[in-house]
């Protein structure tokens, strides 16, 4: 019980702390509308189960104890990030309140967004296999852990589903696309800086 609860509030802790996955989401949902800010979400979901599951078979150990491969990771993370807040700047308020209904990213494209921001970021790495090594204990069962990592999926689905949800709102959506230079001008620059700042970061 006192291993499942760590893992429950480790786990909540980590999913409502606001960066790269947060920034994404509320991009696509004010930008292109719900359905895309909820398939960013389930990116972001998909993201941590590929976490879940390397850590679950042993590499994501050999990742967080190798500096050379976690260097890699971050950077790939780091160039995707400052990448997406770059083009997001750069961006014209051109983006109508009908775009649901002709929106500028493919289903897949909205979630391979989420997917790309939660896989490539170290820190779900490091949330992930740090978890596992110090809260789930070696004799804990095979499905047991699945079910862990199966809770941190889901959690994350559940809190940016609900962020897609709240910036969609047609009402706020119509307020923020008003806004839309500058708003893209901000999640940019919280895009790239975070992407930046996650380059420069100690690799442990």
């Amino acid at each position: 019980m006192t291993e499942l609860l760590a893992v429950a509030v480790i786990t909540v802790l980590a999913v409502i702390a606001p960066g790269a996955d947060f920034a994404m989401v509320v991009r696509n949902s004010y930008l292109h509308g719900r359905r895309t800010g909820l398939l960013a979400a389930a990116g972001v979901a998909a993201g941590v189960l590929v976490h879940v599951t390397y850590t679950m078979l042993g590499v994501g150990l050999l990742i967080a104890s190798s500096t050379v491969l976690f260097t890699v990771v971050k950077l790939i993370g780091a160039a995707y990030l400052v990448l997406v807040g770059v083009r997001t700047f750069r961006a014209r308020g051109e983006v109508t309140v009908d775009l649901e209904r002709r929106a500028g990213l493919t289903p897949l494209a909205a979630l391979r967004t989420g997917f790309l921001t939660n896989v490539l970021n170290p820190k779900t790495t490091l949330f992930v296999v740090s978890t596992f090594a110090q809260v789930v204990g070696p004799g804990t069962p095979v499905p047991q852990q699945v079910g862990y990592g199966l809770f941190m999926a889901l959690a994350h689905l559940v809190w940016f589903g609900a962020v897609a949800l709240f910036f969609s709102q047609e009402r706020l959506r119509t307020l923020m696309l008003r806004a839309q230079k500058v708003l893209n001008k901000v999640i940019g620059t919280v895009l790239a800086g975070l992407g930046v700042s996650l380059a420069f970061a100690p690799s442990h």
